[in-house]
């Protein structure tokens, strides 16, 4: 039988608010000691009160704007119920039967098709303590303990691997722009669980949903998505039955391992925080956020298209990181509009080469958008070549000189001397009896050579119109002559 893979995200979102969700206590918290940024509240000790984060629940409505839900004046927070070490009180306080944001939806490029994926709710929990585990006991960190998370659950509209990584990847882009988390995974700002099941082509009935964690990066996502569709698949081929469980992802062998059965809401106990009162949002507050969104990835994608020219694939990559979308633009202060493909081709070759090689995040890179501006300007004079500017440009990564002191020190200036590129010229073609009569044999490449040569000769400093020139008129003349 043929089946199709269907799969839902939940996305959990650590929001750079100062403070914590239902205390004063402070939320930057990675690098600080363990267990020094708490206070009794988000200890979980007996008789405390929490108090709402404004600015949190701020993030929240304008991400749920941002992803086109509709925000409700009324929402209120639950109180869910389960015990884990890591939840210290036995209880976590979320939203479930109202959410701040319901309905929404956002759009994915995936294998060159364009599909909407819902957004069922946008809702803000607190976040759990961190569990440290040494062989046979684990140490609990309460630092991260009521930092505000917040969760964006889609619709089980995926049906692919590449969507679901797609989709995420999205996702954390417009977050970005939002400037509302940081999104790295890797630090567990940006943290996803997902729902994958299997049903019959063309069938509306899921066989079974499984959910997936403990997945740090896009890659571990696609992976465990590409692992577990077939794992089920396997399953029923063998005449086995699929169970409601909960899987964790093991990256170093790539498979998935049964944790536990799966609970269900009911399992959670979930009723009305009794220590808040419900929210209740302004309209004209909602409406303020909505008017002060940024510019979103989508918007900037279409107007990179139509103000600086871009191909719609260029300006998709140049735009799904704000930090690289801002860096081109501050680069067209400095030239002007004509040279936006040019500043292009820099970012997303040689740049973006650098950058990942060395894990290096665009806006924390040496070279400014203004010294990427001066060599480009170098380039566009005429005062240094093509491959001169490649190789002056990785030294300014890594040293953070400026591209008019590299030239200077180095003497790389390009050379456009007719007298001078001639002697080069003669010399190389001398030195290349084989290639010239390979040329003057009718082999166009040999003349491709010969101009490697002589720019090899100069370092790459001679201007490689001027050696064409030079060189085909040499070869065309009689040899015996000079």
């Amino acid at each position: 039988m043929d089946y199709e893979t269907v799969i839902g995200l939940e996305v959990h979102v650590q929001l750079l608010t100062r403070s914590k969700m239902f205390c004063s206590c402070s939320a930057d918290y990675v690098n600080a000691p363990p267990n020094s940024r708490v206070c009794p509240i988000c200890l979980g000790m007996p008789g405390v009160l929490p108090v709402i984060n404004k600015k949190a629940v701020e993030y929240t409505v304008m991400s749920a704007l941002a992803l086109r839900c509709t925000v409700p004046e009324y929402s209120r927070f639950d109180r869910k119920s389960y015990f884990y070490p890591d939840m210290l009180k036995g209880y976590q306080i979320s939203q479930h039967g109202a959410p701040m944001g319901r309905e929404g939806w956002l759009t994915i490029d995936s294998n060159g098709t364009r599909k909407r994926i819902g957004i069922a709710d946008v809702h803000l929990e607190e976040d759990v303590a961190k569990l440290w585990h040494r062989g046979d006991y684990s140490l609990i960190d309460a630092n991260r303990s009521g930092a505000p998370l917040m969760e964006i659950v889609s619709e089980p509209e995926m049906s692919s691997p590449e969507e679901a990584r797609d989709y995420l990847i999205k996702l954390r882009s417009i977050l970005r722009y939002l400037g509302v988390s940081t999104g790295n995974m890797e630090e567990g700002s940006f943290r996803c669980d997902a729902n994958i099941s299997i049903r019959p082509q063309g069938s509306k009935e899921l066989l079974c949903r499984i959910e997936v964690k403990n997945m740090n990066s896009f890659k571990a996502v696609y992976q465990a998505m590409a692992y577990e569709s077939r794992r089920q698949r396997r399953v029923l081929e063998e005449g086995g039955e699929l169970v409601q469980e909960t899987r964790g992802w093991v990256d170093e062998k790539g498979i998935t391992v049964s944790q536990r059965s799966k609970e269900y809401a009911d399992d959670y106990r979930y009723f009305p925080e009794p220590d808040l009162p419900p929210l209740v949002l302004d309209r004209k507050w909602i409406e303020d956020i909505k008017q002060r969104l940024p510019e979103l990835p989508e918007a900037r994608r279409e107007r990179f298209v139509i103000q600086y020219g871009l191909s719609l694939y260029d300006a998709n990559i140049l735009t799904g990181s704000k930090a690289m979308a801002d860096y081109f633009e501050n680069c067209l202060k400095v030239l002007d509009y004509s040279k936006a493909k040019m500043v292009c081709n820099w970012l997303l070759g040689d740049f973006s080469r650098l950058i990942n090689a060395t894990s290096t995040e665009i806006e924390n890179t040496k070279v400014t958008p203004e010294h990427l501006a001066e060599i480009l300007i170098l380039v566009d004079n005429g005062a240094i070549s093509g491959s001169v500017a490649k190789a002056v440009f990785e030294e300014m990564f890594y040293s953070g000189k400026r591209a008019s002191a590299i030239v200077a020190e180095q003497e790389l200036s390009q050379i456009s001397d007719a007298a001078e590129v001639r002697e080069v010229v003669k010399e190389v073609v001398t030195k290349n009896n084989k290639a010239v009569s390979d040329y003057k044999s009718g082999k166009q490449e040999a003349l491709t050579f010969i101009t490697g040569q002589v720019m090899r000769a100069t370092r790459g400093r001679a201007n490689p119109s001027l050696v064409r020139e030079i060189l085909i008129k040499i070869l065309q003349d009689n040899l015996q002559n000079w």
